[in-house]
């Protein structure tokens, strides 16, 4: 069977001929070819890529309606939600898997991710082979782009997690109202035996939750809500929090993480685990991988790996430091944007970095097709006039980050923005080894 979708640069109709050719013998397509092949059924569909979501669960037989399914949605906070779930289900004695940005992981099997959220076919194929090793509850990141290009079709969702909604991806959908209708399409869908989770902090929290069938909940930091945290403590080796009335101390930092823990405690809750229990398993998380991921040098240099990419992202991680340090020491920030990606935010990051940070070094991040020293531009283009002392270019990624290293003294800070997990760089179409912890590690550690 051959199914022919209409991507964003090619469209899959005009190889129906060669897939003809290659054996196919049913052709789904949204229209029929003027030459019909002989012995070859032709099915007309209003959506192709939507008609592939049921035809790849019926295949394998609807696994996503056997396994406990979550869905996390929304700007920020998604790798985070769905891998602290993984960790705490998983330690509470749960057989999981999990999709998300870093990687897909079920059994004892880790695979690479391109994709935020899979493509259909993809996705029900690993989720039968979590079927057949006995997984019970699966944690999913659903992205904007995933929802849009149907990706989560026919998939029967236990429950959905809405975290936030910022400036993102607005080069993809177009504008904000597109882009806040797309993630609040994925809880229109969800059934009525599932639950629909909202952050009450949010502007948006309370609108993802309009015309849901789902059971509805909330969780906020600053709002009334079902489920409410409470910060007593904080340093950079972790915060004191109090949920509905017994603290917990965890090794994550900042109010973000707070409502991502938060988001955690609800849907273990949802899913009847012990208060007890929950906060035990809360206590012994770890953070997710390039997200808030702290190291500290002899000289007691704090340096800081964060995937933060948008404006929000970036300013939570700044206020978060800000909050914590005495301010008799220095913060570095060393910051670059996508290339081939939403430009409208890349002076509005340049001047949240410039306003938060005593340095900022701009440099190249994924440039991709785009001259990182436009990008670079662009972002300085947000500084004003009296931040602009403040600021440096180098574009080079590891020449900035040695350039930090030589510069801040004992007790400083350097945050390493924008990257966090990823292990490569992408320039003119070319994937390069680059992992920011392991550079920064060898760099400021003096390591080989």
């Amino acid at each position: 069977m051959y199914i022919a979708q209409k991507g964003l640069k090619v469209d899959g109709h005009k190889f129906i001929s060669q897939a003809i050719e290659k054996g196919a013998k049913a052709i789904i397509c949204e229209l029929i070819p003027k030459e019909l092949g002989k012995n070859v059924v032709y099915v007309l569909v209003k959506n192709t890529a939507k008609t592939l979501g049921i035809i790849a669960s019926n295949f394998y037989d609807n696994p996503s309606e056997k396994i406990k399914l979550v869905g996390i949605t929304g700007t920020n906070g998604k790798t985070s939600i769905a891998s602290l779930l993984f960790e705490l289900f998983t330690k509470q004695g749960c057989d999981c898997g999990l999709f998300s940005t870093v990687k897909i992981q079920y059994g004892d099997k880790v695979y690479n991710n391109s994709f935020t959220t899979p493509d259909a076919l993809s996705l029900n194929v690993h989720l039968n082979n979590m079927l057949k090793l006995g997984i019970t509850h699966c944690f999913m990141e659903v992205s904007s782009h995933g929802i849009n290009q149907f990706r989560t079709e026919g998939l029967a969702f236990s429950g959905g997690v809405f975290t936030n909604l910022t400036h993102d991806h607005l080069d993809y959908h177009g504008d904000f109202k597109n882009y806040r209708d797309t993630k609040k399409s994925f809880f229109d869908t969800l059934p009525e035996n599932a639950f629909a989770l909202t952050n009450l902090d949010d502007k948006n929290g309370a609108f993802m939750l309009q015309n849901t069938k789902a059971k509805k909940y909330t969780y906020a930091i600053q709002q009334n809500a079902d489920y409410k945290a409470k910060l007593l403590e904080q340093q950079f080796s972790g915060m004191l929090i109090k949920i509905k009335n017994q603290e917990v101390w965890t090794s994550l930092v900042g109010g973000f993480n707070m409502q991502n823990i938060l988001a955690v405690y609800a849907v273990a809750e949802l899913f009847e685990f012990s208060q007890l229990d929950i906060l035990k398993q809360i206590s012994c998380l770890k953070n997710v991988e390039g997200r808030f991921q702290i190291f500290q040098t002899p000289n007691r240099i704090t340096v800081i790996i964060d995937y933060a990419h948008t404006p929000n992202a970036l300013e939570n991680v700044l206020e978060t430091i800000n909050k914590i340090r005495t301010r008799n020491e220095k913060l570095f920030t060393l910051l670059g944007c996508g290339g081939n990606r939403d430009q409208e935010k890349r002076p509005i990051m340049g001047q949240i970095a410039s306003k938060h940070s005593d340095k900022v070094i701009f440099t190249s991040d994924n440039p991709r097709n785009e001259d990182p020293e436009k990008i670079i531009s662009q972002m300085i283009d947000g500084v004003s006039q009296e931040n602009f002392k403040k600021i440096s270019k180098i574009t080079l990624r590891e020449e900035a980050i040695a350039t930090s290293a030589e510069l801040a003294q004992d007790g400083d800070v350097v945050l390493i923005a924008g990257k966090g997990h990823e292990s490569f760089q992408e320039i003119q179409g070319k994937y390069y080894s680059f992992s920011d912890l392991k550079i920064a590690k060898q760099i400021f550690l003096n390591l080989d």
